[in-house]
């Protein structure tokens, strides 16, 4: 069970980080990043994003290069919410693969 406290920073970190994957891609063309949804551990030092890649092909390079380069996120991020949040949480990001898992059930039900 999430506390209002975590919904509120959860939603406050997925709409930056949001924000910093759409000017991050804005050079890659081809490619969309959107946050999905966003986890925060109880005592809010960690902060699970779950990211929706299309095309979906390139999903686990993509994640992984982003995990790889978390840091320089966390201090972006740092940057943006610095007057709203004291500690800055440790970033870990996971493909969402909820919608092509909702494309495989209709492929099947047809």
């Amino acid at each position: 069970m999430e506390t209002t406290r975590q919904n509120k920073i959860a939603r406050l970190i997925q709409k930056e980080l949001s924000d910093i994957f759409q000017r991050q891609t804005q050079s890659m063309h081809g490619v969309l990043v959107s946050v999905s949804a966003v986890r925060i551990s109880p005592d809010l030092s960690v902060a699970r994003g779950y990211l929706s890649v299309f095309p979906s092909e390139r999903a686990e390079e993509i994640v992984r290069n982003i995990n790889e380069n978390s840091k320089s996120v966390r201090y972006e991020l740092g940057t943006r919410v610095r007057h709203q949040l004291r500690i800055i949480p440790e970033l870990k990001f996971f493909v969402d693969d909820s919608l092509d898992y909702i494309e495989h059930i209709d492929e099947l039900l047809k």
